[in-house]
């Protein structure tokens, strides 16, 4: 059985181009693995916090040592590393707002940021993954056209996934784009034609 974790970070709810493209990817995959699990979070209807001090700092206290206060501290972080963990394939929503990822996006990463626990560092001090054998599968939507072009330059969504994710041992990274949705001309088949080149490994 195949454990999906869909992440959502769209601001734009039933409207969301990302999330209709992350729900099509969803699609694709139950069709390959009829016996699926799937957990579904919107990272924005949740409103994670962002990172504070005070969570960080009980990232590095051992487990046993850490007070009741600093355990509740902890507490999200714990729920989303034990979520990644246990899922197989992720789908992740990735609109490009401002040429880059949500916050709410980005708060997750710092939350699933672990030291010991989803990236360590080996005998020659290079970083090592921790989070290894997952699928990810980005849904990303754009305005404009990023992919290729004068735009491509600006696009500090898939680039910085693909750096970071593979970082904590997700290399196995397929991106798919729904771009071009407010250009006329493109904008009237982008979703189509976005859906269209879906293909699971």
């Amino acid at each position: 059985m195949k454990r999906i974790l869909h992440l959502k970070s769209s601001l734009l709810g039933k409207n969301s181009y990302s999330i209709k493209l992350g729900n099509a990817i969803v699609g694709k995959i139950q069709e390959k693995y009829p016996k699926n699990e799937l957990e579904e979070l919107n990272l924005v209807e949740i409103e994670i916090p962002h990172l504070t001090p005070a969570v960080l700092r009980t990232f590095f206290i051992p487990r046993d040592q850490l007070t009741q206060e600093e355990k509740k501290a902890i507490s999200l972080s714990n729920k989303l590393v034990k979520q990644l963990m246990a899922a197989d394939i992720i789908v992740l929503g990735a609109p490009l707002i401002n040429f880059t990822i949500h916050s709410s996006l980005k708060a997750w990463i710092d939350h699933i940021t672990r030291a010991g626990i989803t990236f360590g560092y080996g005998q020659d001090g290079r970083p090592v993954g921790m989070v290894t054998g997952k699928k990810v599968y980005v849904a990303m939507a754009s305005g404009g056209i990023y992919s290729e072009g004068q735009g491509k330059a600006n696009d500090f969504v898939a680039p910085y996934l693909h750096a970071f994710l593979g970082f904590l041992g997700m290399t196995d990274l397929t991106v798919f784009r729904a771009e071009g949705l407010k250009v006329p001309g493109i904008k009237e088949t982008a979703m189509l034609k976005a859906i269209e080149s879906i293909k699971i490994d």
